[in-house]
């Protein structure tokens, strides 16, 4: 009689708990990145009133009788299915469409998130605004290069920060020379060029045509500068060949320049052809560029942090990381939406976005919750009715110990 009422008991704590998880699965059922639990239950120790006997060969075997001694809880789980993700059209939010943690940093221990809605602080540390906790990755070198081998690091993208300026090495000429033209003619064509300083100079080469199919480049402004060449062409339009250079020039207070023109390839139909049409040729591109501050950032699906300067220059500023578990389920939760490795998480897997089997970054979106509010009430229901009906026994437990105890009246 005493056992059936302490299983009751064991069924009513059990059930309590299962309500416990409902209620905080419902309760954070629009918390960003939340994954929802569940509970699984499991049978407790059999009392054994008769052991099972074998056959002989007069008796059949028998088997075992064994009263059960109530009911525990297995498990507590974690449900890591996606999310669906909720547009914000901030850039700085961050849903990850696919496996993986973020990793933030926060005093000395690292901390592991589906949680996305970030932003910078005041000397542009990329956080969790809700405890200051930095979002790891990996920082570019001056030349935009990342190495993900390295440690990870804070995400620091200092808002004021400026870009230097580069100096013109090469510049890139495409158009027409017309085929046609009197020995004798001249063609000019001008373009910017960047100093170490990052002033800007206008360059001028002259195209003059001296013979069929024969032309001499030569530089004309600014003043200082030297440089000349020519360029001799095939019957079809293309580059035979090209001599001369490079382009010297000494601004005031800046690096001597040299710059190396470039005017196709020889033998292919591109950079500068000539044929019997009007003049196009000019200077298309250049790879200097003068000093900048950064403006606007932008992520892209594999994480990388690419700055937008005010020179209309971009470069790679840094890379989010992602980390991933064997066993995310065995990771322990800390609240704040964050989760801890443990003893049966195993190590952290880190690496950039869309790579080996972690999700793509979705800038502007956050991942919500997880939480399925249908199956919740219908577990609601379980648990209520289990609760119930372990109290019964109970009940039912008691009404017949009475009746005993009333025997001896």
């Amino acid at each position: 009689m005493m056992r059936s009422m302490f299983s009751g008991v064991s069924g009513l704590k059990i059930h309590q708990t299962m309500m416990d998880v409902i209620g905080n699965n419902i309760a954070n059922i629009n918390t960003v990145g939340y994954k929802s639990s569940s509970v699984n239950f499991q049978s407790m120790l059999s009392q054994t009133i008769k052991g099972a006997s074998t056959p002989s060969d007069n008796n059949g075997g028998s088997n075992p009788m064994q009263v059960g001694l109530g009911a525990k809880m297995s498990s507590i789980d974690f449900n890591y299915a996606q999310g669906n993700l909720q547009s914000t059209g901030k850039i700085t939010d961050m849903a990850i469409q696919g496996e993986g943690f973020f990793i933030l940093k926060s005093g000395l221990g690292t901390y592991y998130t589906r949680a996305g809605n970030f932003a910078f602080d005041s000397i542009g540390n990329l956080v969790n605004p809700s405890d200051g906790s930095i979002i790891q990755g990996w920082l570019a070198n001056s030349s935009g290069v990342i190495n993900t081998n390295t440690a990870l690091t804070n995400l620091t993208i200092p808002i004021n920060q400026a870009i230097r300026p580069v100096a013109t090495t090469t510049v890139n000429y495409a158009g027409n020379l017309p085929s046609d033209a009197s020995v004798g003619d001249i063609f000019y064509a001008p373009i910017k060029v960047i100093d170490s300083q990052g002033n800007s100079h206008e360059l001028t080469i002259g195209f003059e045509k001296t013979a069929s199919n024969a032309w001499n480049w030569t530089v004309t402004t600014p003043t200082g500068a030297s440089g000349n060449g020519a360029i001799a062409f095939n019957a079809n339009g293309s580059i035979a060949s090209v001599t001369g250079g490079p382009i010297t020039y000494s601004p005031s207070g800046a690096d001597a320049m040299s710059i190396a023109p470039n005017f196709g390839t020889v033998g292919e139909i591109n950079g500068v052809t000539q044929f019997a049409t009007e003049t196009t040729v000019s200077a298309v591109k250049q790879n200097g560029n003068v000093s900048g501050t950064l403006k606007s950032i932008s992520i892209g699906e594999n994480g990388e942090i690419t700055g937008v300067f005010s020179n209309g220059q971009n470069k790679v500023l840094g890379q989010i990381g992602l980390a991933l578990f064997k066993n995310p389920s065995g990771l322990l939760s800390m609240g704040n939406s964050f989760f801890t490795e443990s003893n049966n998480s195993g190590l952290p897997i880190t690496g950039k976005p869309d790579s080996g089997g972690r999700g793509q970054i979705i800038v502007g979106n956050v991942e919500m919750s997880n939480v399925d509010l249908a199956k919740e009430f219908a577990d609601m229901i379980v648990a209520q009715r289990g609760f119930q009906a372990n109290s019964k026994i109970i009940s039912a437990s008691d009404e017949m110990l009475q009746v005993l105890v009333n025997m001896k009246k």
